[in-house]
């Protein structure tokens, strides 16, 4: 999807993405071609499947490169009070995790247990403060 086109992800509570899911419950994550796992034309293997809320727009993003080509503003960075925010999203089961339980997740989700990719630990910079 492009031009900051969303797509829903799957419910917290492990309901699937069918038809009969409260609006409120899916998440809208933008970004270049992003697929319902939260994967993005940048990043698109299967553990690339978090999205991240920033902190400069309250808005969930497939990833940092997204962000930068579509969103028309710089990214802003979660400081170290703010790592308790629900700004990471799961894109397996819809979990929002806070930033803290994510850089604490060994790469997993807490939820259901998905794996995460454990190389966006080095990015952790462009999204939390160091």
């Amino acid at each position: 999807m492009r031009l900051g086109a969303g797509t829903a992800v799957p419910c917290p509570y492990n309901l699937g993405t069918g038809g009969n899911i409260p609006d409120k419950w899916q998440r809208e994550v933008r970004g270049v071609d992003v697929d319902s796992a939260t994967r993005c034309v940048h990043w698109r293997s299967a553990v690339d499947i978090v999205a991240i809320k920033m902190a400069c727009c309250g808005v969930y993003w497939a990833c940092k490169d997204c962000h930068e080509e579509l969103a028309g503003h710089a990214i802003a960075v979660w400081g170290r009070g703010e790592w308790d925010a629900r700004a990471v999203l799961c894109g397996a089961c819809g979990l929002e995790m806070t930033i803290r339980e994510y850089m604490k997740s060994e790469a997993r989700c807490p939820g259901c247990g998905a794996g995460f990719n454990p190389g966006c630990s080095k990015h952790y910079r462009f999204y939390f403060e160091e």
